[in-house]
C-alpha cells in the first residue's frame, strides 16, 4: 500500500517535488476543477512550500473558469483545451514558473457527455503548454485521489530528472 497525503499523491512524490522545486528554484502553481483544492492541499503540505508554492485557483464551475481563468466561452470543460488554458492562465496569474491543472468528471454519472473517470491534467511552463488524458476507475473519491497523484507526477516530470 502506498502512503498518501490528504487528497492523494504519495508522500515520497510530494517530498521529491518539494526537494526538486527548492533545488531548481522553480515556483509552482495549481489550477483545479475536478480536484476541488485537494491538489493544493497536498502540494502546500510539503516541506518548505512557502518558498516554492505560488498558490492556486479553484474554478469548479465553467463560468468561474471563464471569468477567472479566461477560458474561451463554449470550451468543453472536460478537454485538453480547458486543461491547458487553466494551466496557462494560472501560471500568468501567479507568476509561477510551472503550473498544472486538473479537470474532468469525478462521477458517479456521465457529465457533459464524458464518462466518469475521464480526467485531463494540463501544464504550462517556459517551454509551452500541454495536457494528458487519463482514465480512472472507481468512485469520486478514488478518481480525485488518482488525479492528484497524476498531477504531482506530471509536475515531477516537468521539473526534469532527479539528480
Amino acid at each position: 500500500m502506498v502512503d498518501t497525503v490528504a487528497g492523494g499523491g504519495s508522500v515520497t512524490d510530494i517530498e521529491d517535488l518539494a526537494d526538486r522545486a527548492r533545488r531548481t528554484g522553480t515556483t509552482i502553481a495549481v489550477a483545479e476543477s475536478l480536484t476541488s483544492g485537494n491538489l493544493a492541499a497536498a502540494v502546500g503540505a510539503a516541506g518548505g512550500a512557502s518558498d516554492w508554492f505560488a498558490g492556486g485557483v479553484i474554478a469548479y464551475r465553467t463560468a468561474t473558469k471563464e471569468r477567472v481563468l479566461d477560458l474561451a466561452p463554449g470550451t468543453d470543460p472536460c478537454s485538453s483545451a480547458c486543461a491547458e488554458q487553466m494551466a496557462v492562465a494560472t501560471r500568468a496569474l501567479t507568476g509561477a514558473d510551472l503550473a498544472v491543472s486538473t479537470t474532468g468528471v469525478g462521477g458517479p454519472d456521465i457529465q457533459d457527455g464524458h464518462a466518469p473517470g475521464t480526467v485531463y491534467i494540463g501544464w504550462s511552463d517556459a517551454s509551452g503548454a500541454g495536457s494528458a488524458l487519463l482514465q480512472f476507475d472507481g468512485g469520486p473519491a478514488e478518481i480525485i485521489e488518482e488525479s492528484v497523484a497524476a498531477a504531482v507526477r506530471i509536475l515531477l516530470s516537468r521539473l526534469g530528472p532527479a539528480s
